[in-house]
């Protein structure tokens, strides 16, 4: 399949539609002065083959999408002992919710939940330099140097008092090793790391190759473990909407407040969209209706 005329025509459909509905994420200073008439689309094929239109090289602030390659570190590194503090079940909260871990003992739903990836992040603060390590491996994914945007980090780090409260709650029932502080530094440095759609959809390679690395050939993750993180991304990656993306959409996605998303075709492809505007779950507007035409035009679905 051509995919080159398929993105164009999804860029040229939904150009009207730029800046004309959803919401930045303003409740972190920084990405509340991102322009929201932006929008990228990318995907990288299982054989190498790539295409992309609109904003597709522009790097935007990841978030909650480092939270698939903290979570791939941790399963690389700590095998089945990573989920005796964390569960894989959908929340059906928002991904800020505090409401299920005093009910649950301070253990989170999911590792993709702010509380998830936080313990996600605690686990990996104790192995090694945990900000070089997720630095390194997403560099290595992409073919590109990635880094932090220190101004992001700042600026969640400043405004992020939930956040820091799901940590300390946490730390309250003993699932939270380090120190606290040192454990936020990483979890809001990860959130900040600054990638474009391009890059992602490179990054993202080894889950539609059972795990191998998209350039090198190298197992980042088994084939188990590779299954079982496209199984997270369809049931917890939307957080609160995850039910809402497998009906529309029908592809494993794991979203950011940035406004990106990454999608997941197991055998066939990776795709990142980008669109600042976000609707109420936290999600790109546009970045949905992209994914929808999409398969709509492709018919690629994991069902």
């Amino acid at each position: 399949m051509q995919f080159q005329p398929v993105l164009d025509e999804i860029v040229a459909t939904l150009r009207p539609e730029l800046g004309q509905a959803g919401h930045v994420a303003n409740y972190i200073p920084a990405l509340a002065r991102v322009p929201a008439g932006q929008f990228g689309i990318a995907l990288r094929t299982c054989d190498g083959d790539e295409a992309h239109a609109g904003d597709s090289t522009t790097p935007f602030s990841i978030q909650s999408i480092s939270k698939l390659f903290t979570l791939t570190l941790g399963m690389r590194e700590l095998g089945e002992t990573l989920w005796e503090r964390i569960g894989r079940e959908p929340s059906g909260n928002p991904f800020n919710s505090l409401v299920q871990l005093e009910a649950e003992h301070g253990i989170p739903r999911n590792p993709f939940i702010n509380a998830g990836a936080i313990a996600v992040a605690d686990r990996l603060v104790s192995l090694f330099d945990a900000k070089a390590e997720i630095l390194s491996l997403l560099s290595s994914l992409c073919g590109d140097p990635v880094d932090f945007d220190e101004e992001v980090a700042a600026s969640e780090a400043a405004t992020g008092f939930r956040n820091a409260a799901l940590a300390n709650f946490m730390k309250s029932f003993g699932r939270i090793d380090n120190d606290v502080g040192t454990v936020l530094d990483m979890y809001f440095h990860h959130c900040a790391i600054r990638m474009s759609c391009l890059q992602l959809a490179r990054a993202a390679g080894f889950l539609c190759r059972d795990g191998v690395h998209p350039y090198t050939g190298a197992q980042i993750l088994s084939e188990r473990q590779a299954r079982r993180v496209n199984a997270l991304m369809l049931t917890c990656g939307t957080y609160d909407a995850a039910g809402e993306f497998a009906f529309r959409i029908g592809l494993p996605c794991k979203s950011g407040v940035g406004g990106g998303i990454v999608a997941v075709v197991p055998d066939h492809l990776t795709l990142c969209v980008w669109s600042p505007a976000l609707e109420p779950s936290g999600s790109s507007l546009l970045g949905i209706k992209a994914l929808e035409l999409f398969t709509a035009k492709t018919g690629l679905s994991i069902f």
